[in-house]
């Protein structure tokens, strides 16, 4: 199963500022989207399936760092990872490129937390979807060092 799916996408000029830059705020719903394609293309996950059945996730945290300017009109790629599963925790790593794949313009490790959409309280993920997140999780990336050390072996990777 694909564990880092990905999709290009194009900056729209409403999103954004006045020097033809993407908006900040906006790196995050570029981020979230596509999660949300990546989820639907590669898994056949939809998300409104989970909420017809009682179960949603919401944002617990972003920790982002902007490396680069995305440009109006510019062609990016975006690949998104599970990096730990928890019954009640699931975080995910999204990193921003440009269309080349030569060098990276933003990273963001987002932590979901599940919710029960009628009590909106906290909910344990079910043992089938933890089955299935397991599948999907990469090792190898360590996470207790946090997203800056991550940011500084991406550079080197890609040597920048």
């Amino acid at each position: 199963m694909e564990k880092n799916p990905s999709s290009y996408y194009k900056v729209r000029f409403s999103d954004c500022d006045l020097f033809g830059h993407l908006n900040n705020a906006r790196y995050i719903d570029y981020f979230v989207d596509a999660r949300e394609d990546h989820l639907k293309e590669h898994y056949d996950i939809d998300l409104k399936t989970f909420y017809g059945q009682g179960i949603a996730w919401v944002v617990g945290s972003h920790e982002i760092i902007y490396r680069r300017p995305a440009l109006y009109n510019e062609r990016i790629y975006i690949t998104s990872s599970v990096l730990k599963v928890t019954d009640d925790v699931i975080l995910v790593e999204m990193l921003m490129m440009d269309e080349k794949k030569s060098h990276f313009k933003s990273i963001v490790w987002t932590t979901f937390i599940p919710v029960n959409v009628k009590t909106g309280k906290k909910e344990k993920h079910t043992a089938s979807f933890m089955e299935f997140a397991a599948g999907v999780e990469v090792s190898g990336i360590d996470i207790a060092s946090g997203i800056r050390e991550r940011e500084k072996g991406l550079r080197l990777l890609l040597q920048e």
